[in-house]
């Protein structure tokens, strides 16, 4: 099966928050989101080349550094849920749009 990278590193940003706060151990929702950057970055290079792959990778690292203080002003989930969204939508628009 062929999943989008906006797919995977959307997942990756929101399950990561999700594993880190229902099983009380960040390092385990660091690992989440480390796989599913890694699976995202792997395909942004494959449809992308390695320009649009760094440039997709230091968003979402980015996004997940910048959820932080933004949920102090909105809630942790509408933050996660944010920053995923504008992960997703820049992957969609630099890999997916032209195809």
């Amino acid at each position: 099966m062929n999943v989008p990278p906006s797919l995977t590193a959307a997942t990756g940003l929101v399950g990561g928050y999700a594993v880190a706060r229902w099983t009380g151990k960040r390092p385990l929702g660091g690992a989440v989101l480390a796989a599913a950057g890694t699976a995202a970055a792997r395909e942004w290079n494959a449809r992308g080349g390695a320009a649009t792959a760094a440039a997709l990778t230091g968003l979402y690292v980015a996004a997940f550094g910048g959820s932080h203080p933004l949920a102090k002003k909105v809630g942790a989930w509408p933050s996660v849920l944010g920053v995923a969204a504008t992960v997703a939508f820049a992957s969609w628009a630099a890999t997916e749009r032209k195809r």
